[in-house]
């Protein structure tokens, strides 16, 4: 049986694996949100190059290139 003194320490204990958990799940998430961002940044680039190609006034409309 757990004293009444040992309890904070427990809880203590508990609390710390927990803030590592919750420090490990956050750098995963962070690390996916910048994988992601530099994706779009991509896309971004992709979109911006394939527009100059076509040059000005011109754009896409039912599949096909007007202007």
């Amino acid at each position: 049986m757990t004293s009444v003194m040992g309890l904070p320490e427990e809880r203590e204990a508990a609390a710390r694996v927990r803030a590592e958990e919750v420090r490990a799940e956050t750098e995963r998430v962070l690390a996916e949100l910048a994988e992601a961002e530099a994706e779009a940044v991509l896309e971004r680039r992709v979109i911006a190059r394939t527009e100059l190609r076509r040059g000005p006034g011109r754009t896409v409309r039912g599949g096909g290139c007007t202007g």
